[in-house]
């Protein structure tokens, strides 16, 4: 996975070692919590974990990833995450983005899960793309539509629970 460059934003592969704190912050931000769920990570050693075992497993395994999404005019600024996943519950791989709350409603995730989808469909050549949300997440809903993607069904959530996933699709024609 290479770094991704846009007009306001860095979009790099995550590390064990330099990300581990701020991704501690995401994960138990109470807008993650609601909306993405409670990965149990609660200190910066499982972070690192979460982060090697997730992201970078997936960068070796797959050749992305999510990734580290910072300001470029105040290198080193975290503002949040996007990147593509493939999940064991879906048929191709889906496009994610969370951010801290300080930095939302400034067009960044826009932004970079723009040039994401740019570099899936071009330099990976990934004909279809999915998302998925929870019903009550309207925000994400409203960028998944600006991106292009479409509503296509419900799935049940992966975690066993009564609720349920929407699941968005980008297609090829």
């Amino acid at each position: 996975m290479k770094t991704l460059h846009t007009e306001r934003l860095c979009i790099r592969r995550l590390s064990a070692t330099d990300d581990a704190a701020f991704m501690l912050s995401l994960l138990n931000d109470p807008s993650w919590l609601r909306y993405i769920g409670d990965r149990g990570v609660k200190t910066l050693e499982q972070a690192r974990h979460y982060i090697e075992s997730g992201p970078v497993e997936m960068y070796g395994r797959l050749g992305f990833g999510f990734c580290m999404v910072e300001n470029r005019a105040a290198p080193r600024l975290q503002l949040g995450i996007c990147g593509l996943a493939q999940r064991d519950y879906l048929d191709c791989p889906d496009i994610g983005f969370a951010f801290l709350p300080q930095h939302g409603a400034q067009g960044y995730a826009f932004e970079a899960a723009a040039e994401m989808l740019r570099y899936a469909q071009g330099e990976l050549g990934l004909k279809n793309i999915l998302a998925t949300t929870r019903v009550d997440n309207l925000r994400s809903q409203k960028l998944l539509e600006k991106l292009g993607l479409r509503f296509e069904r419900l799935i049940p959530h992966p975690d066993g629970s009564e609720r349920q996933l929407m699941v968005y699709a980008l297609r090829a024609p």
